[in-house]
């Protein structure tokens, strides 16, 4: 088959089954169109392959095939995704901190909080609200009623002071 015909006969099956292609993809990707139409995409480049399957005598007898090697390409793609690990951004895992077990998780929970209390009360009151509670620094400002530039002031000089009493986990804290 010269390019020019498979290209017309890709054309003539994507006209023909790509509608109900699809719909059999959407379902099995769970309503996911992007992963869906990359699945179609596959699949005529399967039929592109595979020109026997496009020399049928009866045209109509190309959808079951179609059909068949889509459910297949959507099943791989869902055992694929289940067998690696969920994505994370890069952010996350350079900033993540391994803890092995619950000892060590233990223990650096008490030298946090043993560190936290050697800071200032004015220090101590900004860090709990913004790095504990998850507050913002507008929402600590409102709270404590002090001006935000402040709020940010207090807290870089409560991680500064945090990172000279805590020195095996200072690289955490940046």
């Amino acid at each position: 088959m010269n390019g020019t015909t498979a290209e017309h006969e890709l054309a003539a099956l994507q006209r023909e089954h790509g509608r109900p292609l699809f719909a059999l993809l959407l379902r099995l990707c769970d309503g996911d169109r992007q992963r869906a139409e990359d699945l179609v995409q596959e699949t005529l480049v399967r039929a592109w392959q595979h020109p026997e399957a496009l020399r049928a005598d009866d045209f109509d007898s190309v959808r079951p095939w179609l059909m068949t090697v889509g459910r297949r390409l959507a099943i791989d793609a869902r055992r694929a995704r289940q067998a690696r690990p969920a994505e994370v951004g890069d952010a996350v895992l350079e900033n993540a901190r391994v803890i092995s077990d619950h000892a060590e998780r233990a223990a650096a929970t008490l030298d946090v909080r043993r560190a936290v209390k050697t800071l200032t009360p004015e220090h101590r009151e900004v860090l709990v609200l913004v790095y504990f509670q998850g507050a913002s620094v507008a929402e600590a400002a409102a709270t404590l009623g002090i001006p935000p530039g402040t709020v940010k002031s207090r807290a870089y000089y409560a991680l500064r002071a945090l990172r000279r009493v805590l020195p095996g986990y200072a690289a955490d804290l940046r």
